[in-house]
């Protein structure tokens, strides 16, 4: 069997028209080059070079395995090409969790430019389970979940990737006395009936820790699972509430936001990340997107 290097060194020396030019080349010593020559006509049973002058010419075989080297040079070319492109390429199955207001603010607007950008990428997307909302990430069920930042210490496995700060406002039926103050301090809204928009958990957190810090607990009248239905709450007159930011994106016409401060509660959300999965090139893109979103 022909040695594929050998092929590659006759084809330099059949270039460059020496075995000095052909050794200056490779790198190689001109009595290397020799011996490699030498070796591959005994592999082919035939004579491959001829001297003329002070250099040599390939002889009929040694032009036909000086062609053959050519092709298979540029064969082994394409394959490195076409590898490097197989590794850069974002294809497979990416497995993302997230809850309610962060799947129409954030991910879905990510998603929409991953997938223009790698039209080849499937997902497979779920909401989170609110009460742990790690653990399909840390088990290697789900590669990525977008989640307000858990209390205590994260999972092992899982890597938490800040995208952004949530900040509560308050949210007032249309007409509320307190609507004529363009920022409400905290402690205005302790002798309120209170509205909840979400769950026990790492969302209401914030709102129980802010009024804590201000010195009161929330009289909670009317509990909800989400923030529109808690703005239809608040804008029938039955209680006022904190809503983030992003939960205000379907705003009720009968209710009035507004700032609060002393303290500001803020929901902190971020993306949990499989440690084994961070080096895939769609789950890079997936962070990116999701990043470059939080940013506007």
């Amino acid at each position: 069997m022909l040695d594929v290097r050998r092929m590659q060194v006759l084809r330099a020396v059949v270039t460059s028209g020496s075995i000095t030019g052909a050794a200056a080349n490779l790198g190689y010593t001109p009595s290397a080059v020799s011996q490699q020559v030498a070796a591959l006509e005994k592999q082919a049973g035939i004579p491959l070079l001829e001297r003329v002058g002070r250099g040599v010419r390939p002889t009929e075989a040694g032009q036909l395995l000086s062609r053959h080297a050519a092709v298979i040079s540029g064969q082994v070319a394409e394959a490195e090409t076409a590898l490097a492109d197989l590794r850069a390429r974002v294809t497979g199955l990416l497995t993302i969790r997230y809850f309610a207001t962060a799947g129409a603010t954030l991910v879905a607007p990510a998603l929409a430019r991953l997938r223009q950008e790698h039209p080849a990428l499937r997902l497979d997307l779920g909401m989170t389970d609110p009460r742990d909302p790690l653990t399909e990430v840390a088990e290697g069920r789900a590669d990525l979940a977008v989640v307000v930042r858990p209390r205590g210490r994260t999972r092992e496995g899982v890597r938490l990737v800040h995208l952004l700060d949530d900040p509560y406002r308050a949210v007032l039926p249309a007409g509320h006395p307190l609507a004529a103050k363009r920022v409400l301090d905290l402690t205005d809204l302790a002798d309120e009936p209170w509205v909840r928009g979400d769950g026990p958990g790492p969302c209401l957190d914030p709102v129980i820790e802010g009024c804590a810090a201000a010195g009161f607990s929330p009289d909670f009248v009317v509990e909800s699972e989400d923030h529109t239905t808690a703005q239809g709450f608040v804008a029938a007159g039955l209680g006022i509430g904190l809503v983030p930011a992003l939960g205000l994106t379907n705003r009720h016409p009968d209710v009035v936001v507004r700032e609060v401060r002393g303290p500001e509660p803020v929901r902190v959300i971020q993306a949990a990340v499989r440690e084994a999965s961070s080096g895939r090139p769609a789950l890079r893109s997936l962070l990116t997107a999701l990043r470059d979103v939080a940013a506007r």
